[in-house]
Formats: structure tokens, sequence, C-alpha cells
């Protein structure tokens, strides 16, 4: 006898339930995303890549008397508050896309039946 198999139809989606699980991922894929920016920052920081970046604009703009401080600019704060920003907007849409697409689904479920998902059990 083979391993015994289920077929079942995912009929409804809990609106709630699709919610906290998106904010908890998104909420976690935030936090690597901040911490890839700060480990980018700080290889780019000390390789010296912002150091010629600003050395390479005042040879460009051929100005001798004062200086471009690209390090000012792209700031360690400066750029983790950009990140931050960016990461509390990803949290807000990725929750509300995915309570937005259960709602869609419990919706279409009338039409479309469901999803059919198989389930076995290794022997």
């Amino acid at each position: 006898m083979g391993p015994r198999r289920a077929r079942l139809l995912v009929t409804r989606l809990d609106p709630w339930s699709v919610m906290k699980t998106a904010f908890m991922l998104s909420v976690s894929l935030a936090v690597v995303v901040l911490v890839a920016v700060a480990l980018l920052w700080w290889t780019l920081s000390v390789t010296g890549v912002f150091d010629a970046v600003g050395r390479t604009v005042d040879d460009v703009a051929g100005s001798t008397t004062s200086s471009f401080d690209f390090l000012s600019l792209v700031g360690f704060s400066r750029v983790m508050g950009v990140a931050l920003v960016l990461a509390a907007i990803e949290i807000v849409l990725v929750s509300a896309l995915a309570t937005l697409f259960a709602f869609l689904y419990n919706l279409s479920v009338g039409l479309t039946g469901g999803l059919e998902v198989t389930l076995s059990e290794d022997s």
C-alpha cells in the first residue's frame, strides 16, 4: 500500500491571519535590508570609495578652492534614515497588500472553487 494522500480545497483565507503573517515577514525583511545597507555602507567607507568619489568629482568639476565632501552627502545617519523610511513603507505596503489579496481571494473562490492542495505522508 502506498502513502496516503488527501486532496483538500482552500476555500477561505482568514485576512487577520494573513495580515499578521505578512507583517512579521515584512518586519524580518526590513531588518535584513537595514543590516545589509549598514554593512554595505561600512564596506564602502572602509575601502575608501566615498573619498575616491569625492576626489573624482573635484577633478571633474575642476574646483581648486573648495572640495566636494561626498561623505557628508551620504553620511551613515542619512543613509540609514532613508533605509529606515523605505523599510517602514515596505512593512505597511506588504501588510496591506497581503490583506487585500486575502479578501480578493475569498471573493474569487466562488468563481474558481478554491486552491486544490494534495497532502501525502512519507512512507
